[in-house]
């Protein structure tokens, strides 16, 4: 068993839902109001074409990203699909959401030693002060690869 997987057998249910949150978008796009007008119009073919699989569709037929599984490796695929041209690669940009670690559930905050969210990091955004006390920096692009793999669910979204 390795050491992730280790944690995540004592990951909490009790993280918050995705429902609660608000929208966060493929970071394809200029104007959110075009999610409103124009996706309405479309199949949901920019979840089809994730890879990652975190697109989904809600309710109101507007997209929306899911940390939960995986995180967005930027690869441009629902850009490039988009019908309705609501998302385009000409508009990339980091994410538009914060990534946070409360430091009351991290382990490591608590002196045992997981470095869970910074082995998956590929912007090498998550620094630690010696083995212990990870600290997001500026190189985050928010792009949710360090959440699913927090075993105390410590790395959370916000606004």
């Amino acid at each position: 068993m390795q050491r992730r997987d280790f944690f995540n057998s004592f990951k909490s249910t009790f993280s918050k839902k995705q429902e609660e949150l608000k929208a966060i978008r493929p970071p394809y796009f200029e104007d959110e109001s075009l999610f409103k007008r124009e996706c309405i119009k479309c199949d949901g073919v920019c979840a089809l074409s994730c890879e990652q699989n975190i697109i989904i569709i809600k309710e109101d037929k507007t997209p929306t990203l899911d940390f939960s599984n995986s995180g967005c490796t930027y690869c441009d695929e629902c850009a490039k699909v988009c019908p309705n041209e609501v998302l385009k690669i000409e508009n990339k940009r980091n994410i538009d959401t914060k990534i946070t670690i409360d430091i009351l559930k991290c382990l490591s905050w608590h002196q045992t030693m997981c470095f869970s969210c910074k082995d998956p990091c590929l912007d090498d955004a998550i620094e630690f002060l010696a083995m212990f006390r990870p600290q997001i920096n500026e190189n985050c692009t928010s792009c949710g690869f360090c959440i699913k793999v927090c075993p105390s669910d410590a790395i959370t979204i916000g606004e």
